[in-house]
């Protein structure tokens, strides 16, 4: 069942027009973007860092490959969110509408009508944060807009154990032609339970 959608700000401050003004034209700009491809950084709680390349496709389509040693894929289609183990040839499988970032995936972005906690601007960037139910409880997700090009530059993941997962996206190319098999799963994959996953 879909969760219900809170009126902006439920959680947090009202905004400026100032801030609503920058998030309308965030909106719009993202939202023209169809598909993006380019590097990755992850950094997590322990300062891990994992580089990797990614495939955005609106509407709903994404993928997270992983350099080695990782051997993980994530691949978003639709109604579906995979992550994949490319030594195993494994997948676990979870409901899309119950993700983080799904906000950023949609046809078209609308933060205005997120459930927005927060929103900060500082040093040519404005941080707007979002609460999101998922599959794992309560994730707080924050994005990071260039103020000027109004570009998503990186986006941070607090999961319900206090874990933080942070994204910066580099190398960024926009408006590029994505073969289709990058959102498909290769048909020798088997698919796991999630709840057996560790």
């Amino acid at each position: 069942c879909a969760l219900p959608i809170l009126p902006a700000f439920a959680q947090g401050r009202t905004l400026t027009p100032e801030e609503q003004t920058l998030i309308g034209e965030i909106n719009a700009h993202n939202s023209a973007i169809r598909t993006m491809v380019g590097r990755f950084l992850q950094i997590d709680t322990n300062g891990g860092r994992t580089e990797g390349t990614f495939f955005l496709e609106r509407p709903d389509k994404i993928r997270f490959r992983y350099n080695p040693p990782s051997r993980e894929e994530i691949v978003s289609v639709g109604r579906g969110f995979y992550v994949l183990n490319r030594q195993d040839e494994t997948y676990y499988a979870y409901p899309q509408d119950t993700i983080p970032l799904r906000q950023f995936l949609g046809d078209k972005i609308d933060l205005l009508n997120a459930n927005v906690l927060d929103v900060t601007t500082s040093d040519g960037y404005m941080t707007i944060t979002v609460v999101d139910e998922t599959v794992a409880g309560t994730v707080q997700v924050s994005l990071v807009f260039d103020t000027e090009t109004k570009d998503l530059a990186q986006w941070s993941l607090v999961e319900p154990s206090g874990a933080e997962l942070t994204f910066s996206l580099y190398d960024v190319e926009k408006g590029v032609e994505i073969p289709r098999s990058y959102f498909s799963i290769p048909a020798t994959y088997k698919g796991l339970d999630p709840s057996t996953r560790r």
